[in-house]
């Protein structure tokens, strides 16, 4: 999956430091990177590498985590692929790049990017938002309401009836690939009655004898999501929910399309049934 970077650490405790000419940071444009041209990965820049250009760049600089001994920032200001050998390209890159740890950089930079530029006032009272230096949190001066990163807990449900199971596409998004049943908790559920109130929902199934199987952050979507197996319980006829799917059937496990590109919690969970590597 896309947070599997091991031997490489993920470390994301806040730390209030002024970057450092080595340090590397993170450009965003709306759905776009800052990344070096010519190179067949995502490599991000180093405040040195804008010195020249950019002199007081690291001075405004937010700090996000840190990966082994190198710490990453936020970088906000304008106009940085007008400096020679930098470009911004599509996060869908993210999906693509075979070092999953460049990858996880920039996503889990992206989601924290999109938080600070969606709470720049407070949702309170409407005044201007500050940057906590203490931890990842930004404030309002006025009313003191307090924002933390949005993480949203949803559901991956991989409903199976002996060596069948489901798989549905999305209706309506650029990602056409098969996928499997998924949906957010609501305010009141726990994630158990999720998983049955989702299936039921999309596909008009009951299912029993859920088994938890393993979690994934998903920063694309400021999203926790939380993997189930779930046994088919009773009628198999399925019936979709039109505006969110537009197909789902059953496939046998040797028919269960590869997970080409290996950075989702869905994608694992298919194939480890496929590959009957998950009990049952």
């Amino acid at each position: 999956m896309i947070n599997d970077i091991a031997p490489r650490r993920f470390d994301n405790c806040y730390k209030n430091k002024k970057a450092e000419p080595h340090d590397l940071f993170l450009s965003y444009e709306g759905n776009t990177v800052l990344v070096k041209k010519d190179k067949d990965k995502l490599w991000y820049p180093s405040f040195k590498d804008y010195e020249e250009d950019f002199p007081g760049l690291a001075e405004n600089a937010t700090f996000l985590f840190t990966v082994d001994d190198i710490n990453y920032y936020l970088v906000e200001e304008k106009g940085l692929d007008s400096v020679d050998g930098w470009t911004y390209i599509s996060t869908e890159n993210f999906r693509t790049e075979p070092k999953k740890w460049r990858s996880f950089v920039g996503v889990a930079g992206w989601q924290l990017s999109r938080w600070y530029g969606n709470n720049l006032f407070c949702g309170r009272c409407g005044k201007p938002m500050k940057r906590s230096e203490k931890e990842r949190m930004i404030y309002c001066e006025a009313c003191g309401y307090q924002s933390y990163p949005t993480i949203s807990p949803c559901v991956i449900v991989a409903v199976h009836d002996g060596d069948r199971l489901l798989l549905t596409k999305y209706k309506g998004r650029t990602y056409t690939r098969h996928a499997l049943i998924a949906g957010f908790a609501e305010i009141g559920e726990s994630l158990e009655q999720a998983v049955h109130r989702e299936v039921e929902e999309e596909v008009g199934l009951k299912v029993k004898n859920l088994k938890f199987y393993k979690s994934q952050p998903w920063p694309f979507t400021d999203t926790l999501l939380v993997g189930f197996y779930a046994e088919l319980d009773g009628d198999d006829t399925i019936t979709l929910q039109e505006d969110e799917l537009s197909s789902g059937e059953w496939f046998n496990r040797d028919d269960i399309p590869p997970d080409k590109y290996k950075i989702s919690l869905t994608g694992e969970m298919m194939t480890a049934f496929k590959n009957r590597t998950v009990e049952l």
